[in-house]
């Protein structure tokens, strides 16, 4: 029994001997001794299990009184034993401003709410001898003269271009004083061609109407419409009066009284065939077709009126007066004041740089 007992008590003891070697932290410093204003590194190293829970110290800006952080490395995780292990490391840059020996406590991480400390370091901060040699002054050289900058074509590119494109700036600015002054209306000539009689028209409607040929491509409809459609506006045009608001019949009585009759029967014939396509759905024959377009151009023909031999009238032009808008000269005084500070601009900046390099 009494055996059994310091067995178990012998193996708590090495239980919680292994539990305290699982964590195991160290801090190093790569210089023991630095000069004011040099850097040392700090290393605090951390050896735990994967699965356990590590927190670092946080420092704000100093290590201890008189040792300032200037950086703090990315945290650096090494794996061991397949995952089982985690060596973690973190790096502290430092430095002093104030010679003396400092002593930097022991760094403390928690493990899994359990603190663990690492070992203390030391840090030397020594001062720069700077030896008084009052014979010998010019030993440790003054101040130097202020030296001229080279000159490099680099610096002067925008002044250079100022310069190109203040003359055509400035030659655009005189042309807009120059338009905004001069308030004369604006004179245009407009040339305008002479209007073609009706038969002329109504000849050429017809001329299109037979390249088409629309039919013979089983289109009679569309044919009939568009060619009394022509004959309308002929005799609307010629005659006087709104054949395109009549019907066939009316225009054939209408024209029955200032016309020939001759010359009507057979419109009155191409008339009938065109309301039976339309209205009845009739399907002439192609030579019926023909005969109506041989008929249309005949009765234009007949009816025309006739031209004054040796007289063509003539393209006329005719001038036309606009005035200056309100609008317009806003434009061009809105202009007018860019230009102006835009120049202004850029020569005072051509002088300031010229006279910088001078002086």
């Amino acid at each position: 029994m009494k055996n059994f007992i310091l067995g178990s008590i012998a193996s708590l003891l090495l239980a919680g001997q292994v539990c305290a070697q699982s964590v195991v932290v160290d801090a190093t410093i790569d210089k023991a001794q630095i000069l004011i204003g040099e850097q040392a590194k700090v290393k605090l190293e951390v050896s735990v299990d994967a699965n356990r829970q590590t927190i670092f110290p946080a420092y704000a800006d100093t290590l201890v009184g008189g040792v300032e952080i200037l950086d703090v490395a990315k945290r650096d995780t090494q794996v061991l034993n397949e995952g089982r292990r985690f060596v973690i490391t973190e790096e502290y840059t430092v430095t002093s401003f104030d010679s003396a020996l400092y002593y930097l406590p022991p760094m403390r991480v928690w493990v899994d709410s359990v603190a663990y400390d690492s070992k203390p370091l030391a840090l030397k901060v020594y001062s720069v001898d700077v030896p008084a040699d009052t014979a010998h002054p010019d030993f440790y050289f003054g101040p130097k003269d202020v030296m001229a900058a080279p000159f490099v074509w680099s610096d002067w590119y925008m002044a250079m271009a100022c310069v190109l494109l203040f003359v055509p700036f400035l030659l655009l600015l005189v042309y807009l004083i120059k338009r905004i002054r001069d308030n004369k209306p604006i004179i245009r000539k407009v040339k305008v061609e002479p209007v073609l009689p009706p038969h002329e028209r109504a000849m050429l409607a017809i001329e299109r109407i037979k390249t088409e040929k629309k039919w013979q491509s089983g289109q009679p409809k569309e044919y009939y419409t568009e060619l009394t459609d022509a004959l309308r506006t002929y005799i609307r045009e010629r005659f006087g009066f709104n054949a395109l608001e009549m019907t066939s019949s009316e225009i054939i009585e209408k024209l029955l009284e200032v016309e020939d009759k001759k010359a009507i029967a057979d419109l009155k014939a191409l008339f009938q065939t065109a309301d039976l396509v339309k209205f009845a759905k009739h399907n002439p024959l192609i030579n019926e077709s023909d005969a109506n377009l041989i008929n249309a151009i005949d009765f234009i023909n007949e009816t025309k009126e006739e031209e004054q031999p040796g007289v063509k009238p003539q393209p006329t032009e005719i001038t036309v007066v606009e005035k200056r808008s309100l609008r317009t000269k806003l434009l061009l005084g809105l202009g007018i004041l860019a230009l102006t500070a835009l120049l202004a601009g850029s020569l005072v900046y051509v002088i300031l740089e010229v006279y910088n390099y001078i002086a």
